[in-house]
């Protein structure tokens, strides 16, 4: 088993963590963030969802999770990021969907689409008048 995590870990260049050993409760928000997900791919799957995956860690620690998620990528896996964070979505997603009020907000291309369209679309609110929206599809 500590063999098993030591090779996982380095697969997904997660350096921070000094021993597999350590009790996961004394480890710094990232590492414990890093921990969980790699505990997530013991199973090998297609597909992992993280919900606020960058919530309440400081920017250093931030920056090792988006690290991380855009390596589950590298290795063609399918990621869905769950956030508030505009800016984390920005930086490791291909495409956004907007859930409003349980529904079908919108869709953007992360190559195309800006955060003041993506804010638009989740408020209800046209970006440039302030009137109410109905699902926006790009």
């Amino acid at each position: 088993m500590e063999n098993k995590a030591n090779e996982l870990l380095a697969e997904l260049s997660v350096t921070t963590i000094q021993s597999v050993r350590g009790e996961v409760g004394a480890m710094s928000g990232g590492q414990r963030q890093s921990v969980a997900i790699a505990r997530s791919l013991l199973g090998e799957p297609k597909m992992v969802i993280l919900d606020e995956p960058t919530a309440a860690l400081g920017v250093a620690q931030t920056a090792q999770v988006l690290a991380l998620v855009k390596r589950l990528k590298a290795r063609q896996l399918g990621v869905i990021v769950i956030s508030h964070n505009l800016r984390d979505v920005f930086d490791v997603c291909d495409r956004i969907f907007v859930m409003r009020l349980g529904a079908d907000g919108g869709e953007f291309d992360v190559a195309t689409a800006n955060e003041q369209d993506v804010v638009a679309a989740i408020t209800g609110l046209h970006a440039n008048g302030g009137k109410p929206q109905g699902t926006v599809t790009k």
